[in-house]
């Protein structure tokens, strides 16, 4: 596992012992960055269920602003925060040790540009965290991007009212599912580069 891109271009980044994090491949991350990439120079993101930091620390090597990271374990933080320091990533970010369900029924403090959920598999986490999003769209700036990482065995119908998918891609065990807060600003007549909606990659 490394830093694909940016300033902190190959670096390996450490993983957490055991196994209740899974990390997303670097295969499936190359090309997560490769759709968001008009997306991330400047952003805000907030990594949720961070585990070893892989997403976050990858924007904030691509130019993302800031990375708020969230993660409940205490092993993971602290691989986390070795992996922000080994980078040289960590001026650019915030790591909270709690529960990512406390946070978000806390309520929005500010919105961001970029929100990463990749919660342990099968229990339906994923769900719950992205209605909880849905139910504070404040978390979530005009015109920006929730992606959830899940087994493909996972899918299943959400219901939302305020974000809306634009896209999923499936590599391998990965699948990547694109979501956006609605932008106010009035549509043109050029699609969103970065996102293709109801486009699908394979593996």
């Amino acid at each position: 596992m490394r830093v694909i891109a940016g300033r902190a271009r190959g670096r390996r980044l450490a993983s957490v012992p055991g196994t209740g994090t899974r990390p997303i491949t670097d295969r499936a991350k190359e090309a997560l960055f490769a759709v968001l990439r008009d997306v991330v120079p400047g952003a805000r993101v907030l990594d949720l269920f961070a585990g070893t930091g892989s997403v976050g620390i990858e924007a904030l090597s691509r130019g993302a602003e800031h990375c708020t990271f969230v993660e409940e374990s205490p092993l993971a933080v602290r691989t986390l925060r070795a992996n922000l320091e080994h980078t040289g990533l960590a001026d650019g970010a915030r790591v909270l040790r709690c529960d990512v369900f406390r946070l978000l029924h806390s309520g929005p403090v500010e919105g961001y540009d970029l929100v990463y959920v990749a919660p342990p598999q099968y229990h339906g986490l994923w769900r719950r965290t992205l209605l909880a999003l849905d139910q504070a769209p404040g978390w979530v700036t005009d015109g920006g991007r929730v992606v959830v990482q899940i087994h493909p065995r996972e899918v299943e119908a959400v219901p939302l009212r305020h974000l809306a998918e634009v896209d999923r891609r499936h590599y391998g065990s990965v699948l990547l599912w694109f979501y956006a807060s609605p932008d106010p600003t009035p549509p043109s007549d050029t699609a969103d580069p970065a996102l293709g909606a109801g486009t699908t990659g394979t593996s």
